[in-house]
């Protein structure tokens, strides 16, 4: 690529790895040894960054999980996923630096190797509209922005009314780390453009995704603001472009309908702006499940969220995520299934052919 660009890899804390989509298979649920094992492959096969996402019912926790991987792994950053009704935003900062302390430097010994994917979304049990939900979230990214930034805080607020010193902890920067956060929604935009650094996008046409893109360019800037871009999708790449295509059927041949839906249905967020919009990629699709060059809407009919995945050979998957590059995606967040076998494939085909490196901010 012609500029440098952050690769990511997925480590499927959540119960979300298959060799058949739709199909629970014991050997790759979630577990400690299993994703473990997705860090640490992530890491030997050369991805700069991997997402330890999160969610209630399903799978690990992933605060725990993060704290002992952060142990084990030497180079690899980790994007730990947090929901912003879990943590009162002061221990929130706290166990923040407490982890980045704990994953240890990056390797030019300026700062740590954690950042932070902000989940805005309900509690279990929990329904909050989506303007208070997100103004509640953009609240908590002040407030630990400001303690992880080494400044006194004293917040008057709809959520939070907290007048403090910053912990004792820090963080190894002295500077809070980097915030992921992604929404469609007018109120998950505003958030954004307000309080993140790096704006994650789910799989769209190229054309959604450029209008995206200035929309919350234009959204920062009237806030005084600027955003990175991140884009989170699967990837099937093969030799031939009939054998990622062949492979792709392959992983829906034992789907029943019926489970796919019951999947899509499970999680908490499933019926928001962002899920509803793969929905309406997948009625778009041709009978292949295409619904543009090279972009397979088949792995929504079995997932609640990002549901799509760039599929072709080698230089067609490089080609597109080059493509997404020129529209402004500095990093890419991968998974494909099973995802071991899968970053094995990308590692080997694709990622030796990419410039990449962790995101500066």
């Amino acid at each position: 690529m012609t500029q440098q660009c952050e690769v990511a890899w997925f480590s499927a804390l959540c119960d979300d790895d298959y060799e058949f989509l739709g199909v629970p298979d014991p050997y790759l649920q979630s577990s400690w040894e299993h994703c473990r094992s997705l860090v640490m492959r992530a890491e030997e096969g050369g991805f700069d960054n991997i997402l330890l996402p999160s969610g209630y019912s399903l799978g690990l926790d992933t605060t725990a999980f993060a704290a002992a991987v952060a142990t084990q792994v030497r180079r690899i950053k980790l994007l730990w996923a947090t929901r912003m009704g879990e943590d009162w935003p002061p221990q929130l900062a706290r166990r923040i630096a407490t982890l980045d302390r704990i994953l240890g430097p990056n390797a030019a010994g300026t700062g740590g190797r954690l950042n932070v994917n902000i989940i805005s979304s309900d509690m279990p049990g929990e329904k909050i509209e989506s303007a208070p939900r997100y103004a509640r979230a953009t609240e908590i990214m002040k407030i630990v922005r400001t303690l992880l930034d080494g400044q006194s805080l004293d917040f008057q607020g709809e959520f939070y009314n907290l007048k403090l010193d910053p912990p004792r902890i820090a963080t190894l920067s002295g500077k809070c780390p980097a915030f992921y956060f992604g929404g469609l929604s007018h109120d998950a935009r505003e958030c954004a453009a307000e309080a993140c650094d790096v704006y994650l996008m789910w799989p769209d046409t190229m054309d959604k995704v450029r209008e995206t893109i200035g929309d919350m360019k234009a959204r920062a800037a009237a806030k005084g603001r600027s955003l990175k871009f991140g884009y989170r999708v699967h990837v099937i790449v093969r030799e031939t472009e009939d054998e990622a295509r062949l492979y792709a059927d392959r992983l829906l041949s034992k789907l029943d309908e019926d489970a796919g839906k019951a999947i899509r249905e499970k999680s908490l967020d499933a019926k928001n702006y962002g899920v509803q919009r793969q929905q309406e990629l997948r009625g778009a699709a041709d009978g292949d499940g295409f619904v543009e060059e090279n972009l397979w809407t088949g792995i929504g009919r079995a997932r609640s969220g990002c549901g799509a995945a760039i599929v072709g050979t080698p230089d067609q998957v490089l080609a597109k995520l080059r493509a997404y590059q020129a529209e402004g995606i500095e990093g890419f967040i991968l998974s494909g299934y099973p995802h071991m076998q899968e970053a094995d494939m990308f590692a080997r085909y694709v990622l030796p052919h990419i410039e990449h490196g962790p995101l500066e901010l």
